[in-house]
């Protein structure tokens, strides 16, 4: 919502002068925004968890996701990238193969490019063709004695090339994985929040019938401020919370972080930032293929709302 913005400012700093504490002590602010955020989401993504970055998100997703399934294995896109924390260089392709290597528990999927991955716009449907790498990792998998716990993805892979995966491909996802016992995390760090224009959220770009067992917000959630959440059902919750071993975090959902969460919905609302992404990204889509009429090197030109790739490519052909 801008650098500074005065309604930011001033929510966190009156909320300062009143109280902070951690989250052992009660407040409202922290049930007012779980109902707040309630409103953007389908209705089965009704638990909320408050964290203080978006590693610490996908980290408890990545938990929930385990305990709920009683199952270890993760499927990644290629080039993933979901955090800094141990658990998630461990399934970000991005970080990992520079790294210690791919663990036995995690497995990769092709990343769902129609322009330069395996399947491409000429292809008859790559949708279920993608979807069925991921049905061919799961059953791979499972020759192996391995058992998955969850397909762990973001919306709009950002940090894979900015790809905008065909629309019906999480959905087949989806079928696959929970046929396998598994659940769908979908990883909304940077693109939630309206980014994309046409929804709050960007896996809803898939259509209304496909919902997540799981979302995890971050980056854009406080404004810069240290705030993220997970999301998820009452049966993920349930299982997790009947370990016994609750789930504690000291100043997760703190009142000045609930304040600032609240102002940052206020103004996304207020200001209308989701038309406003729509309306710019089409001008700088439009501009974008202006350039690339006149510029071989540019290849592909993709996005929806503020969410846009440029790919710089030497050959048209490969």
């Amino acid at each position: 919502v801008g650098h500074c913005h005065p309604d930011i400012v001033k929510a966190a700093h009156e909320q300062n002068q009143l109280l902070n504490t951690n989250s052992r002590y009660l407040h409202d602010n922290l049930v007012d925004y779980a109902k707040r955020l309630s409103k953007t989401l389908p209705e089965k993504l009704c638990i909320f968890y408050f964290l203080n970055s978006g590693s610490e998100a996908n980290d408890l997703a990545l938990r929930l996701a385990r305990q709920y399934t009683e199952h270890e294995d993760v499927i990644v896109l290629d080039h993933a990238y979901h955090g800094h924390l141990t658990s998630l260089i461990d399934i970000s392709p991005y970080k990992f193969r520079n790294l210690g290597g791919q663990k036995e528990w995690v497995h990769v999927a092709p990343i769902p490019d129609t322009y330069r991955g395996l399947y491409r716009e000429d292809h008859e449907n790559s949708v279920t063709a993608y979807a069925d790498e991921v049905k061919n990792v799961i059953e791979h998998a499972r020759e192996r004695g391995r058992k998955i716990a969850a397909f762990f993805a973001e919306s709009l892979p950002s940090v894979g090339g900015q790809i905008i995966p065909p629309a019906g491909y999480f959905q087949k996802v989806a079928e696959h994985v929970h046929k396998a016992g598994g659940v769908f995390i979908a990883d909304e760090i940077q693109v939630g929040f309206g980014r994309v224009g046409k929804h709050f959220w960007a896996f809803q770009l898939q259509g209304e019938d496909f919902i997540p067992d799981i979302v995890t917000m971050g980056k854009p959630i406080g404004n810069g401020h240290p705030l993220a959440c997970v999301a998820t059902t009452k049966e993920i919750a349930e299982a997790f919370a009947a370990t016994g071993v609750e789930y504690f975090n000291t100043f997760g959902g703190n009142p000045v972080s609930c304040a600032i969460g609240l102002a940052v919905l206020d103004v996304i609302e207020k200001e209308h930032l989701q038309a406003h992404a729509t309306e710019v990204g089409n001008f700088l889509m439009k501009l974008l293929k202006e350039q690339q009429l006149k510029h071989p090197i540019i290849g592909d030109v993709r996005g929806c709302g503020l969410f846009i790739g440029v790919d710089l490519i030497k050959d048209q052909v490969k």
